[in-house]
């Protein structure tokens, strides 16, 4: 089990093999481990070091360093949102995929807005600031999250910096 008693998220690897044909790489399971702070726990899934992604790269996309996002690269992670748990608000200059896959979400940007997302949302999030947060006492919220670096937004003619609060 996770660090937040949900189920450990399977891995499935393919790659090639000495003749070019297609073979399972790997097959395992990762639990996700509690964050300092101790409002979420993540499980990092994999990476690429660069976009567009090199698959003749022998390297286990989990074995690369990877903070929230990666220079010229992308991150897919598992995040177990635990009941009434907030992450700072930041910013990251990516383009993040975040598909809920249990619980309930809230979506939160730096001017107030907000919006609650369930299973089976997807939110495409494009270098604002904002923050997550589980509203449920009791629930846990699963998300999974595929970080693409990109370019920062630009406004009034400057680049808006990478934030966390």
């Amino acid at each position: 089990m996770s660090s937040s008693n949900l189920l450990p998220v399977r891995r499935v690897v393919t790659g090639h093999d000495e003749k070019g044909k297609a073979i399972f790489r790997d097959d395992q399971q990762f639990a996700t481990e509690d964050i300092p702070g101790g409002d979420a726990a993540f499980t990092l899934m994999w990476t690429t070091a660069s976009v567009p992604a090199d698959c003749n790269d022998p390297i286990d996309g989990r074995d690369r360093d990877a903070g929230l996002t990666l220079h010229q690269g992308s991150v897919i992670r598992v995040v177990d949102m635990l009941p009434g748990g907030t992450s700072p608000m930041h910013r990251t200059s990516s383009v993040d995929y975040g598909i809920v896959i249990s619980g309930h979400v809230e979506l939160e940007l730096d001017n107030g807005l907000k919006t609650l997302l369930g299973p089976g949302d997807i939110i495409v999030q494009r270098g604002t600031i904002h923050l997550w947060r589980n509203p449920s006492d009791t629930e846990i919220s699963r998300i999974v999250f595929v970080l693409i670096e990109a370019k920062p937004y630009v406004f009034d003619g400057e680049p808006l910096a990478d934030v966390m609060t």
